[in-house]
């Protein structure tokens, strides 16, 4: 049940007025635009927040627009247009229903939905947020679980040097469109969760996001002592023992509000690692419902358990000290129930060294049924890091998918890019899986496509010049200097842009490497280019604000001013204003460390285009029609490589970039720069749109997950005990397995492979034998199931497989792997035995 915390009593004619302020849909669909412009038109300038506008506007305004039929009259079509949407089974509820999945739960340290509700750090919390909206738009019975931070990321502000500094705004729930969760006796609900020496206290909210919610709780409850309030009160901040007990809050917490509020969800989604105490939690609880042990609880539990991984390194996983984590998960699980050997292994590569720290990305790994990278090249990285965990196994083997990531196209798109898709695929063309949009933008006019990109490119001139100018006057700048800001940039010149978070492997001053050739190609007055720069840089990481401050000085040199600007506080905001008027978008990572990247994702739908590292999303989107590309593709550690890159990059912009988009016809039009926006738009955008990843994580995993789950937990958990059964038996006996003689013949254009195998005390339906080969020119490796050919009650078993000879035979290897039909190998099941 929810509170109805409203800063006002409305007049009767407004009702409804507070459920669209509430409903977070106003972060993408702008169809209420109008109607709170109405309201109050200076605040809406400045917020763009309906909840604010609702908290700020006098009663005077209130009663007048109560009595104007036209306001009225658009309140009312807004509020069936609600209802309506809301009622919606959408793409998900068409296609598949409640039967093929209940519910999911998807944790995430951090959600970016908007300003108006500041819950987020950079691109994983844009990505959650962008994931809320889509499962609202296609239907998806999602419902994301945070943390309501008190103070959030910081705020930046650059001093007159340029040098970053900190600032940390209070969010006040009361100026947030999150409401109170009330328990079933009235009063707020609380979620407990036990801490060494005493019992934190978590209070609920709650946020809609159109048909999805997002579940928030905060331990800035007065009844938690001082350091216990400050839990939750600045994202990724404090010490270690402090990280621990947010990401204790989070899973362990964030499960117990799931079950508090009695939601249905069968796949619980770790975005990260942050939230793996969850799995512990939900093993826990059913362990205690049905009276299981705890390794049948786990088995049970982690068939509906799905964990994303945004790491590409594995210094990024969270790590804390094994005394420290025993300490805590003492308090949460007495040693009557677990034990805390078995609790530290799962987060352990080695489970018997008690030195080794406890990494969270190892418990979210072993807790769950399927773990995906988020693109393609950082599967690939994920499998090579968790490779550990799964000796003698191939690192192709290792249980490491991916699923690329989108971005919510609605939330990104400019008002004239809106416009344009309408008009081209349809008001519902974001609403379906985006297979049918192609076609419609591939057939767009010339003109139509160059009228887009002129349109948004002076509006990002207008929102840069203003900015820019509260900027300077933030910093107390004298009202000549303030002026020269309404003449920065040029509405018809090529722009570039480049944010990020400033971090030294996402090297965001390759572009400063020769500063005087950067001057140059700013300077020049014939050909006119213009970049526009923005990013944080961590308040604890020096090298990364010594970068910020190299790009805030450099746009300060008397060449290149009005042709380059830095806009501090990078926010969601200004990220919008951005993708939707830059030409081309430069991000240049040092491969292999940006997982994926989503910012280069937000330009498609706007027209703009990408000249990016051949890393994350880039390395599988990048077709020459569409943007460019920077590197080779491949890894490289010298420190020379840089330097050649950053010679690339200028090469690109000086031959390739600047010719062709100031290659016009008669027209004014450069026909060539307007063929590679048609095709970004329709190729890429609809590819990496939120709702082809959602997509893929309903149909790859979700669906998957929910179906072990039912099957593991039905009947009093009967299928979980037996695979525990299953397992120990196979454990005990592994030892005994061996290969015995292998016999090689060929059959015209194949290999004939028969080999022996013993088995011992473990039965033949329990393995699986197969003919194993390592891949071929970045191919996919071999892998044949071989065949039991004769019965060996006394003896060896006899098992046959055929293979291609387009390759020697040496290259084959026989293995036996433990298997199980309602398991998966080697993600729950990783012994292998190979034949030497």
């Amino acid at each position: 049940m929810i509170r109805a915390f409203l800063p006002r009593s409305l007049p009767a004619a407004l009702t409804g007025l507070s459920d669209l302020a509430l409903d977070l849909r106003w972060t993408w669909s702008h169809a209420g635009d109008a109607l709170w412009r109405m309201l109050s038109p200076e605040s809406w300038e400045r917020t763009r927040n309906p909840w604010i506008i609702l908290q700020d506007v006098s009663e005077e305004q209130l009663e007048r627009v109560a009595r104007d039929p036209s306001f009225r009259e658009e309140l009312g079509r807004l509020l069936d247009a609600r209802r309506a949407y809301v009622a919606h089974p959408g793409w998900f509820g068409q296609t598949l229903g409640a039967r093929a999945l209940e519910g999911v739960a998807y944790f995430s340290m951090e959600f970016g939905l908007g300003e108006g509700l500041p819950l987020y750090a950079g691109g994983l919390g844009v990505l959650a947020g962008d994931y809320l909206k889509s499962a609202s738009d296609l239907g998806v019975p999602v419902a994301g679980v945070g943390l309501l931070w008190q103070n959030g990321y910081f705020r930046q502000i650059l001093d007159a040097a340029g040098a970053q500094q900190e600032v940390y705004p209070y969010n006040d729930p009361t100026s947030l469109p999150i409401q109170p969760i009330l328990s079933a006796s009235g009063g707020w609900l609380h979620i407990e969760v036990e801490l060494p020496g005493r019992t934190l206290l978590l209070r609920a909210w709650q946020a809609q996001v159109g048909r999805t919610v997002l579940y928030l709780l905060d331990s800035n409850d007065p009844l938690n002592s001082p350091s216990d309030r400050g839990i939750t009160a600045e994202l990724y901040g404090g010490g270690v023992e402090v990280r621990l007990q947010q990401e204790l809050v989070l899973g362990i917490g964030g499960w117990r509000l799931i079950e508090a509020l009695g939601r249905p969800v069968e796949v619980c989604h770790l975005n990260e690692g942050h939230a793996a105490f969850a799995i512990l939690d939900r093993a826990r609880s059913l362990m205690r419902a049905q009276k299981l042990a705890f390794e049948e609880a786990l088995w049970a539990t982690r068939a509906g358990n799905v964990f994303t991984t945004h790491t590409p390194v594995a210094a990024g996983f969270d790590v804390f000290p094994p005394t420290l984590v025993a300490r805590y998960l003492q308090a949460w699980a007495p040693p009557a129930e677990l034990t805390m050997d078995s609790l530290l292994a799962l987060g352990r590569r080695d489970a018997a060294d008690p030195r080794e720290p406890f990494n969270m990305g190892y418990l979210a790994l072993r807790g769950s049924i399927a773990t995906n990278g988020v693109s393609r090249l950082h599967g690939a990285v994920s499998r090579r890091l968790f490779q550990g965990l799964y000796p003698r196994w191939p690192e192709h083997d290792v249980p490491v998918g991916h699923i690329t990531n989108g971005v919510h196209a609605p939330s990104w798109d400019s008002r004239w890019a809106d416009q344009l898709w309408t008009d081209a695929c349809g008001k519902g063309r974001w609403l379906q899986t985006g297979q049918t949009l192609p076609p419609a933008i591939a057939s767009l006019p010339d003109e139509c496509l160059w009228t887009l990109r002129s349109a948004e490119r002076a509006d990002l001139v207008r929102y840069a010049r203003a900015r820019l100018a509260r900027q300077l006057g933030q910093r107390g700048a004298d009202h000549a200097t303030i002026a020269e800001a309404e003449g920065v940039l040029d509405p018809d010149a090529l722009t570039l842009g480049f944010a990020r978070r400033f971090a030294p492997y996402k090297r965001p001053t390759l572009l400063l490497h020769d500063a005087e050739r950067l001057t140059r190609l700013l300077a020049a007055q014939d050909r006119p280019v213009q970049i526009v720069v923005a990013g944080k840089a961590h308040p604890r990481d020096e090298e990364g604000k010594r970068l910020v401050q190299a790009w805030a000085q450099f746009v300060r040199g008397r060449d290149v001013r009005g042709r380059a600007v830095f806009l501090e506080d990078y926010d969601m905001s200004l990220a919008q204003e951005l993708v939707q008027g830059v030409d081309v978008w430069i991000n240049t990572p040092r491969r292999p460390w940006e997982a994926s990247g989503t910012s280069g994702m937000k330009v498609l739908v706007n027209g703009g285009l990408n000249l990016y590292e051949l890393d994350g999303w880039w390395a599988e989107a990048y077709v020459p029609e569409a943007g460019w590309a920077l590197g080779d593709g491949h890894e490289h550690d010298d420190a020379d490589w840089d330097g050649r890159e950053a010679i690339e990059l200028y090469r690109l912009l000086e031959e390739d970039i600047v010719p062709l988009f100031y290659d016009r016809d008669a027209g004014g039009i450069p026909r060539a720069w307007v063929a590679r926006i048609r095709s970004s738009m329709a190729r890429l955008a609809p590819q990496f749109s939120c709702n082809r990843m959602l997509c893929d994580y309903v149909d790859d995993m979700y669906l998957g997950a929910a179906r072990s789950w039912r099957r593991r937990q039905a009947d009093g958990a009967r299928l979980a005990k037996e695979l525990v059964a299953w397992w120990h038996h196979v454990q005990r006996h592994w030892d005994a397995v061996r290969f015995g003689r292998l016999v090689v013949d060929r059959a015209g254009d194949r290999w004939v492979f028969a080999v022996e195998v013993e088995l011992g005390e473990i039965p033949p339906s329990a393995v699986r034998v197969e003919l194993y080969a390592d891949p071929q020119d970045d191919g996919q490796p071999f892998r044949a199931l071989m065949e039991q050919t004769s019965p060996g009650p006394t003896g060896p078993y006899t098992y046959r497989a055929l293979a291609p000879a387009t390759r020697p035979a040496e290259h084959y290897t026989p293995r036996v792997v433990a298997a199980h039909p309602d398991a998966r190998t080697p993600a729950e099941v990783a012994l292998v035995c190979w034949q030497r």
